[in-house]
């Protein structure tokens, strides 16, 4: 495995815990979810958080298996 699909590797998956974390973190210690959205601060910064991490660290995971099954072949 190259240096940059490791490092891609890598970069997608922090991000992408980081996502999981913060949305862990929005359901639990934020005060939970309604139909209007977390009930405290700390829980709409964990969501906003998670909204933001969740997509980018999908999108770099599948970049980089894109990337590491294109160098196999």
């Amino acid at each position: 495995m190259q240096t940059d699909t490791r490092q891609l590797i890598r970069t997608g998956l922090a991000i992408f815990l980081t996502g999981v974390l913060a949305a862990v973190i929005a359901l639990t210690v934020g005060g939970g979810l309604s139909r209007q959205g977390p009930h405290s601060n700390t829980g709409w910064l964990a969501l906003m958080v998670a909204m933001g991490c969740l997509p980018l660290g999908t999108l770099t995971l599948a970049l980089a298996l894109a990337k590491l099954i294109g160098k196999r072949k």
